[in-house]
């Protein structure tokens, strides 16, 4: 435990290092040194929880000043999106490399914004959330930063909203659990598949009692990346790609696994207890690293390097013994899947390779009337209020202009978060105990409460939208 303790506190020392994803340093034990813990499998023990953070409601805003951090593949359109959302102030726009940041803000000229650009330097990340004028900060950087800015935005007083996975080691998340709660600033984690229109409707439905008691669920990462983790452009110094040569298992399993924890009302009435995780060997990156070493010498630093395994199948059990299955491969050339299947006793949904559709029975599939029938009835309130608004902003087809205008909906009228620090801990907790599971021989491993016994007791996500939902959206 003292190496795994001296691995984060090295991570977190040098998070000021920038947004480069050069020379990971993972928080995590390596197979020689995990002995039979697991990274942060005593700290459960330990942890008393200080304050509960689910179903905490903070004081409203009316307006939300925000500061991004990360304007790469993915922060660059959060802050479009933002600027399209009433009640928002963009305050800040930080990125170490200026063009990235500059044209973000450019992005967003029309829109009568104005952030201050903070760039040029691997510090200046930490004067946007030590300013006094931003109440939330926006993460989305590279996998291994998360958590350290994270964390460093709530001990300087502000929310954070952070990009999947929010944590890279269970050290990690029990990180962001305790300064959450110490803070008491909501920490979620920009899960952007809770927020699609199926998986919306079926998790309405579920709460409805559609498929009676929900059985089993399964989710996956299925998306061929195999290109675009080599290419020297599309990953800051290939930071996915260094990521991919080092760790091992399900290392994106929030996409798949989010939906369906919402829909079985985990951490909010129950709880995953246990699970095991299977990887097949390495297939085609070791391969293709070869290949372009051959003409390109840059990828000879890769050659040879234990890539992580095409396929993993971690399995999950709950406390009211229920399953989750999730998969992950980003190698293989497979149609794009998140799969997104939830059985219980009395009907089934499902969504890939196919559009959504749903079951009754073992006969087969609804009609498209009988399916168009129930989504009439099953529509959540959020999607008939700004469902066709997100469509026109875009985002994945709309889902992540809902996630962004429901967060901020919520913080201007002082409303919980639909997801709060212990489903960012918990969801991103999958990746590294699956890491031990498969270093392990695919063992079980138990999954900490990062609720501290609080999921008994804790309320599930509140879909009404009875209160709130008087943003609004400029088109």
């Amino acid at each position: 435990m003292k190496n795994n303790r001296r691995a984060f506190l090295k991570l977190a020392g040098i998070a000021g290092l920038g947004m480069t994803g050069s020379g990971l340093i993972p928080a995590y034990a390596s197979p020689e040194d995990t002995g039979r813990f697991f990274p942060g499998h005593n700290l459960e023990k330990n942890h008393i929880q200080k304050f509960n953070m689910s179903g905490y409601a903070a004081p409203k805003l009316e307006t939300v000043r925000v500061g991004f951090i990360g304007t790469g593949n993915r922060g660059t359109g959060a802050v479009v999106r933002m600027s399209k959302i009433g009640g928002v102030e963009i305050k800040a726009i930080a990125d170490l490399r200026p063009e990235k940041a500059n044209a973000a803000k450019k992005r967003i000229e029309a829109s009568g914004q104005n952030p201050r650009i903070y760039s040029g330097n691997t510090e200046e990340w930490k004067k946007v959330c030590e300013r006094e004028d931003i109440d939330l900060i926006y993460i989305a950087t590279p996998w291994e930063l998360h958590t350290p800015m994270a964390v460093y935005a709530m001990n300087n007083g502000k929310h954070v909203c952070v990009e999947v996975p929010a944590a890279t080691s269970v050290e990690e998340c029990w990180q962001l659990v305790e300064t959450s709660e110490r803070t008491r600033k909501h920490c979620m984690m920009l899960e952007n598949c809770c927020y699609d229109f199926f998986e919306l409707l079926t998790l309405n439905m579920a709460r409805q009692g559609f498929f009676g008691e929900i059985v089993h669920a399964e989710g996956a990462y299925i998306h061929d990346l195999l290109e675009g983790d080599f290419s020297k452009e599309k990953y800051y110094n290939q930071w996915r790609l260094r990521m991919d040569a080092s760790r091992k298992g399900n290392l994106y399993p929030t996409h798949g696994l989010g939906p369906v924890c919402q829909v079985m009302n985990i951490n909010r009435g129950d709880k995953m207890d246990f699970l095991v995780s299977v990887s097949s060997n390495d297939f085609m990156m070791g391969e293709h690293a070869k290949m372009l070493a051959t003409t390109d010498d840059f990828y000879k630093q890769f050659v040879d390097k234990p890539f992580n395994g095409n396929m993993n199948t971690t399995t999950i059990r709950t406390n009211k013994g229920k399953t989750i299955m999730v998969q992950h491969d980003v190698t293989s050339p497979r149609p794009y899947s998140r799969i997104h299947l939830v059985s219980g006793t009395k009907g089934t949904a499902q969504k890939y390779p196919l559009p959504g559709r749903i079951s009754t029975g073992h006969e087969g599939w609804l009609s498209e009337e009988q399916f168009k029938a129930l989504e009439e009835k099953y529509t959540p309130p959020i999607i008939k209020k700004v469902g066709e608004l997100a469509k026109q902003v875009g985002g994945h087809g709309g889902m992540d202009f809902l996630m962004d205008w429901r967060t901020i909906d919520c913080l201007r009228n002082g409303l919980p978060l639909d997801q709060n620090v212990y489903d960012a801990a918990l969801w991103s907790s999958v990746f590294p105990l699956s890491e031990w599971s498969v270093n392990n021989r695919s063992n079980s491993v138990e999954v900490p409460d990062f609720t501290a016994g609080s999921w008994k007791k804790n309320e599930p996500v509140d879909l009404s939208m009875a209160k709130g939902g008087n943003t609004q959206v400029k088109i």
